[in-house]
């Protein structure tokens, strides 16, 4: 455990710097982030510390969180155990980074990735381990060779570990990230994984780094590509608009979410990934053939974008 922790630290530190370096000089309106390290002693619902890196205000992004957190408990919640009843109230240990990046600008598209470790086990039993994470893009405005980028990057980092990982994963994620009360794609996907040891210990802790490993090649090409782009106001308004589904997802449909929730984790740190704006709209519809109908009918849908 002390190895991944030490990775995960060195993940967390290794984003955060590089947002800083696309944020550019403080002086020209570049932001930097704030560093809110914590710990829950006993007495509380969970024991452990992590670090909660927040950067607000920016010149590219409005709001990008990254946590890191190493929590124990005396029993697995639900959102936990869906999968695996055996370790109904077991104690656990987990650990992970999460990120949520939510730029100023519409034409840069919101990023989540998120790499974990989970352990449990009833006392005097070996615990068991298993792994999760991945990586989504969310657009406002859809750009193809952007969504081919993120996917063959989330491709490359796991082809190491067998060809069949990208496709099953990519699914996963498709099935994962939707907002089933409006039968609608959060976003054009990436990979997701969850309840993960197939590969044994060892090759499946190294996938799940792979993966953390890949993000900032997956992600900052694409905001470097994009975040000077000139926009107005409708379009900050649709941007504004489709965050509203991102939170709904998170509040609604999201385990990470729940589990942090139901575990009594640190409410500050687990809702990070919220947008420092969002609006709703009730019932809009958008022109055919503008580019906001065009993110609906064309990158919301679910295909293979390799």
């Amino acid at each position: 455990m002390g190895d991944f922790r030490n990775y995960l630290e060195g993940l967390q530190s290794r984003i955060t710097a590089a947002l800083e370096d696309v944020e550019g000089p403080t002086e020209q309106g570049g932001a930097r982030f704030r560093s809110d390290a914590w710990r829950r002693e006993s007495g509380s619902p969970l024991q452990g510390d992590g670090i909660t890196r927040i950067l607000e205000g920016g010149r590219v992004f409005e709001r990008a969180g990254c946590g890191f957190s190493h929590v124990r408990g005396p029993q697995l919640p639900p959102s936990a155990t869906q999968h695996r009843p055996e370790l109904a109230g077991a104690p656990f240990e987990a650990m992970g980074v999460s990120l949520v990046f939510h730029p100023r600008s519409p034409y840069v598209p919101t990023v989540h990735m998120n790499v974990r470790m989970i352990a449990a086990g009833q006392p005097g039993q070996e615990p068991v381990c298993w792994f999760g994470g991945g990586m989504d893009l969310t657009p406002y405005y859809g750009f193809e060779e952007d969504a081919v980028h993120f996917h063959r990057s989330c491709r490359d980092a796991l082809a190491p570990f067998g060809a069949d990982l990208y496709p099953r994963f990519k699914t996963w994620c498709d099935d994962y990230f939707c907002l089933k009360h409006r039968g609608e794609q959060r976003g054009v996907g990436g990979i997701f994984f969850d309840d993960f040891s197939e590969l044994g210990f060892e090759q499946s802790l190294a996938m799940t780094q792979s993966v953390g490993d890949a993000f900032l090649n997956a992600y900052l090409p694409i905001v470097q590509r994009r975040m000077d782009m000139a926009y107005g106001e409708r379009e900050r308004a649709f941007q504004l608009y489709r965050r509203g589904r991102y939170v709904e997802f998170n509040l609604v449909w999201d385990r990470g979410t729940h589990f942090g929730l139901q575990s009594g984790g640190r409410t500050e740190s687990i809702l990070l990934s919220m947008p420092p704006l969002a609006a709703w709209v009730y019932q809009r519809e958008d022109a055919p053939g503008t580019p906001e109908a065009e993110l609906i009918t064309h990158f919301l849908q679910r295909r293979d974008w390799l």
